[in-house]
């Protein structure tokens, strides 16, 4: 089958997400004076971030769901921060967070052959700050831009992969590279192929994707794989 769409998840496997956000926690910490390192900063706020998008029903912005995580992230540590604003300073340096070394080249040539998009719980101005926006319409049109503030829905619940896939025509591959995404896409009946990505796996409860690649070289040919199947007799 080959694929109307081909979504990314945004911020693991294709941005670098914990570099990039561990790298701005560590100069806040810095500027604080608190004895706590940027990636445990991370660490904890995202697990936290992540919690709230799974643990609410109703959609709410990303930014929010930010902020919250930021205010428990300093009540656990015991920091004196103040979350409303400085989650604006953490979403602010996500314009700095850096790329997977194989995207920049990778997904363009992609995007060579098949229709690319992201499908991330982002809102979309954070969406526009990112090195992935940097790299043009002529790679992800506008009209592939899923995130969770035009679909309504949070991974992992199904209806932002169900709604996404409707935005697709119904032809839907989701590269994922998280275990929440990769359950969560395949528990709703999407196609996913597993970009792998140093500090993720799967989840062992969950089911297994039947495809798992090293970089975006690998997406591309389970989806030329893909093809050839479709055309042969």
């Amino acid at each position: 089958m080959v694929a109307g769409l081909v979504t990314f998840d945004l911020f693991s496997a294709l941005i670098d997400s914990r570099t990039g956000g561990s790298a701005m926690l560590a100069r806040l910490a810095a500027d604080r004076g608190w004895d706590v390192d940027g990636e445990r900063l991370y660490d904890v706020w995202d697990a936290r971030n992540k919690a709230s998008q799974r643990d609410l029903a109703a959609w709410v912005p990303f930014a929010e769901h930010c902020r919250r995580a930021l205010a428990g992230t300093y009540g656990e540590l015991g920091l004196d921060g103040d979350p409303d604003a400085d989650v604006l300073d953490l979403l602010a340096s996500v314009s700095s967070w850096p790329l997977w070394p194989d995207v920049a080249a990778g997904l363009p040539a992609l995007a060579a052959r098949y229709r690319v998009g992201v499908l991330s719980n982002v809102d979309d101005d954070v969406f526009a700050r990112t090195a992935v926006a940097r790299l043009g319409g002529d790679v992800i049109e506008p009209a592939a831009v899923l995130t969770s503030e035009r679909l309504r829905a949070c991974k992992p619940h199904p209806e932002i992969y169900l709604r996404a896939r409707e935005r697709a025509g119904g032809d839907l591959v989701h590269v994922a590279t998280s275990a929440r995404d990769v359950r969560g896409a395949l528990e709703a009946g999407i196609e996913v192929i597993r970009l792998r990505r140093p500090g993720h796996g799967v989840d062992p409860a969950g089911p297994g994707p039947a495809h798992e690649v090293s970089d975006i070289m690998g997406v591309a040919e389970v989806l030329r794989r893909r093809e050839a199947e479709r055309r042969s007799p």
